[in-house]
């Protein structure tokens, strides 16, 4: 009983506001909307929660605690599947099991804590619920700045639903990015999903006044015209907008299927080897042969795609001349090879490479990955401890265009790298489609891969270029410039696609302004939401 009592002198209730379990858990909840579930009905139920919690909490601290655990809820639910990373080398890092998911949402705690406590600088209504969702994109936003970058799963991904359907909401994107497409969502869910809950409550409450009922309705019909004209927008951009220059080449993308224990322990690297020569000349011999029974067909060029460090023995593909040309001999009739492999540099440091191999086995070509995932790749200087094996990686320059031999200007990327909405591209040099090498192998069966899969459809609509995508264990895919899928192969299955990759569209929207400027767009709005308030808050003084 004494303890008991201390407990209550201590006034725990004062230290952890009653609402915390509520936000955490619809923080959680709200995560279902992401991929591979995208149940974005959820969102009608979690975002107006959140914002009545902010309207109720006594000061800017509380509302910012409440946005923190809304956000720790949705992150750690969302990245559960960081842990699968670990277990793979479990017996040197068993203690590191708790932390990547639960580590990655206390750091990213504050981006959705932030938000909570500014909009409080507004009065509460339609005022703050804008502020609220514009201040969410904004800090959504400014997760590029956090370690090499973690924009992983922002809300405007949830639209990105498998089949037709995602096909045309996606297609906004090619106008104001995943990021506008975030606002978007998180302000409809704000407004419709509170009008909907006031409808419940009004069944309940027969004090409601009838003014209010037809704002609600107001709301709701102003939502479900906005969605129309999305759908609408959607679907003529589809049906309006047409390919533009020459074909891309006939992508042979390989999917070795190869366990990542496997590939750590270095067990039989010959016959990873032979696997994928042996996939890679089937590959190439089924797209020759696609070429010879259509005369009338133009003759593009056979490039086939290796995932990411594929290459088993580490730095042999840059350092045996022999071993690159008989990957050419086996992949003979393909124009060029793209292998994902780790490379040596000058300086003894060691990057994450893709090579472009010339039928001869030279090195045509070469590019390092620029966004280096954290404590995956590279090690922040404030961790005491060695986590990375051999100090990490370095990391390139960034966006690069080939122009290899015969072969349409390429773009080529590294796992991560695509997650980085309006960062993909050489916008100097365009290029005709996107190589995307990457090993999904590490996060397991889980919605980790369909999550970064999202990303690569994503930035394919957004930039209006295809894509080849190659992945280890997969999903291996092809999208066209829409964003609409071409072939894949699907997890844990061995084998190849060969994809006539079709023409580019011509430069969207987006890829024009850049994500500055859409930045710059909402701050705005965010800014003018603090400023119409402050107007009707004097002039309500003055009366």
């Amino acid at each position: 009983m004494k303890y008991f009592a201390f407990l209550r002198k201590l006034r725990l209730r004062h230290l952890i506001p009653r609402h915390t379990g509520i936000m955490l858990s619809a923080g959680a909840l709200s995560a279902l909307a992401l991929p591979p579930v995208h149940c974005l009905f959820v969102l009608l139920l979690t975002f107006p929660l959140l914002a009545r919690t902010i309207d109720k909490s006594s000061d800017w601290k509380r509302a910012a605690w409440a946005g923190a655990m809304f956000g720790f809820g949705f992150y750690a639910t969302s990245l559960y599947w960081l842990v699968n990373a670990v277990m793979i080398r479990a017996a040197d890092f068993w203690w590191f099991v708790p932390f990547p998911s639960l580590g990655c949402a206390l750091i990213l705690a504050p981006v959705t804590a932030a938000p909570a406590a500014l909009c409080r600088l507004i009065r509460p209504g339609p005022l703050r619920m804008v502020a609220l969702a514009a201040g969410w994109t904004l800090c959504d936003m400014g997760r590029v700045f956090i370690f090499s970058g973690f924009p992983w799963n922002p809300l405007g991904s949830a639209l990105a639903v498998p089949g037709s359907a995602g096909d045309i909401l996606i297609q906004p994107a090619a106008w104001m990015g995943v990021d506008g497409m975030t606002f978007v969502i998180v302000l409809l869910s704000l407004f419709c999903g509170a009008a909907l809950q006031d409808g419940w409550r009004q069944r309940h409450n027969k004090s409601i006044l009838l003014q209010q009922a037809k704002t609600r309705y107001r709301t709701l019909l102003a939502g479900s015209l906005f969605i129309i004209t999305w759908v609408s927008a959607g679907f003529l951009r589809l049906h309006t907008v047409h390919p533009q220059g020459v074909n891309g080449p006939i992508a042979v993308i390989v999917q070795g299927n190869i366990p990542e224990s496997e590939k750590v322990e270095n067990l039989s690297p010959q016959s990873i080897f032979e696997r994928y020569l042996t996939l890679t000349r089937q590959g190439v011999q089924q797209a020759l042969m696609q070429q010879k029974s259509d005369p009338g067909a133009t003759k593009d060029p056979v490039v086939f795609l290796w995932p990411e460090t594929s290459f088993p023995g580490y730095t042999l593909l840059q350092d045996s001349p022999r071993a690159r040309q008989i990957i050419m001999a086996w992949a003979e009739g393909a124009q060029a090879g793209l292998i994902g492999a780790l490379r040596e540099d000058q300086n003894g440091q060691y990057r994450n490479s893709v090579m472009a191999l010339s039928p001869d086995g030279a090195i045509e070509a070469t590019y390092d990955k620029a966004k280096l995932v954290p404590f995956g790749e590279y090690q922040p200087a404030f961790i005491p401890l060695q986590i990375v094996p051999g100090g990490g990686i370095a990391p390139g320059p960034g966006p690069q265009t080939w122009h290899l031999d015969n072969v349409p200007a390429t773009g080529p990327l590294i796992c991560y790298e695509v997650i980085f909405s309006g960062d993909v591209v050489n916008q100097h040099d365009r290029p005709r489609w996107l190589a995307n090498v990457t090993n999904d192998a590490w996060f397991g069966n889980s919605a980790g891969p369909r999550q970064h899969l999202s990303s690569v459809r994503l930035r394919a609509t957004e930039e209006g270029l295809p894509v080849a995508r190659a992945a280890n264990t997969g999903i291996s895919i092809a999208y066209d410039g829409y964003g609409r899928e071409i072939k894949h192969l699907g997890w844990d299955k061995t084998g190849f696609l060969v994809v006539n990759i079709p023409p580019a569209l011509p430069s969207t929207l987006f890829s024009k302004a850049g994500r500055i400027s859409y930045f710059s767009l909402i701050l705005l709005i965010f800014i003018s939401c603090l400023i119409i308030s402050k107007i009707d808050n004097k002039n309500k003084h003055l009366n």
